[in-house]
């Protein structure tokens, strides 16, 4: 057997790939110099810069908005998908149904922006609907978010103890009594787990929303892109570790949630 002592080292470059570069970035974004190859002197003037920045902060927050609207869209039809998968073992089409829903697991996104661009094109031409924009977008990243949603959704009902449920239907509990106080608070982790996944999916999309945004939707991943083939300056820097920090800050506060969760004892 492998001696747990031999693991550390390409343990410790495997995370050091991994977290070097944005603990590079956190201190670059404090360089006084412009120049990110060298460090000059400490100061907060890209975060000023970034903060003054009227265009790259628009982006931001229409980012933060599409994420969430479309992450909320893709939780209310993931688990509705997952639901079904998990629960309706037979029913006219679940393969059908199934191989539709893993779908964009699979599909480029490259394929997926170009087939949602042609259907928002067609509705605009043939059906009148107000041409693309953050809508469009938020209605993009919910159809490959929803499916991220249905598998983990359906993951935590496949080992779901029904025993549970049915104890509540003997007591005379009707089906959405079950679900809303039985069955939901259950697979709660599950599901914003799926929020979770799919807010961060649409934050960090590029290809798909370049194919259906419109004018005065430039999204932040766009924004960054356009401006990077023109040159980095720390205040990229800076934006990034202000993303990374408010990551950080969730996920401690998600641990320390489940922690408390899990640490509660139940009653005798």
């Amino acid at each position: 057997m492998t001696r747990p002592g031999k693991l550390l080292i390409p343990l410790g470059l495997g995370f050091a790939f991994l977290y070097l570069p944005l603990l590079l970035m956190a201190v670059f974004s404090f360089n006084d110099s412009r120049m990110v190859t060298s460090f000059t002197g400490f100061s907060t003037r890209w975060y000023a810069a970034l903060w003054n920045n009227a265009p790259l902060m628009e982006a931001l927050f229409l980012s933060l908005r599409i994420a969430a609207v479309s992450a909320t869209m893709a939780t209310v039809l993931g688990m509705a998908a997952g639901f079904a998968l998990a629960r309706w073992r037979r029913f006219p089409g679940r393969a059908g149904f199934a191989a539709v829903m893993a779908a964009p697991l699979v599909v480029p996104e490259v394929i997926t922006g170009l087939s949602l661009l042609l259907l928002f094109v067609a509705m605009e031409a043939f059906l009148g609907v107000p041409g693309r924009g953050a809508g469009t977008v938020a209605v993009a990243h919910a159809t490959f978010g929803a499916a991220y949603v249905a598998v983990v959704v359906q993951a935590r009902l496949a080992e779901f103890d029904l025993s549970l449920e049915e104890a509540a239907a003997d007591l005379g509990a009707r089906p959405p009594t079950v679900f809303r106080t039985i069955t939901l608070p259950l697979i709660a982790p599950a599901v914003g787990a799926g929020w979770l996944l799919a807010f961060t999916l649409s934050l960090d999309d590029l290809v798909v929303a370049s194919f259906v945004s419109g004018p005065g939707a430039t999204t932040l991943p766009m924004a960054v892109f356009s401006a990077v083939r023109l040159g980095l300056t720390p205040e990229f820097y800076a934006l990034a570790t202000v993303l990374v920090l408010a990551v950080g800050i969730a996920v401690a506060l998600a641990m320390w949630t489940a922690g408390r969760g899990g640490g509660r004892k139940s009653p005798p």
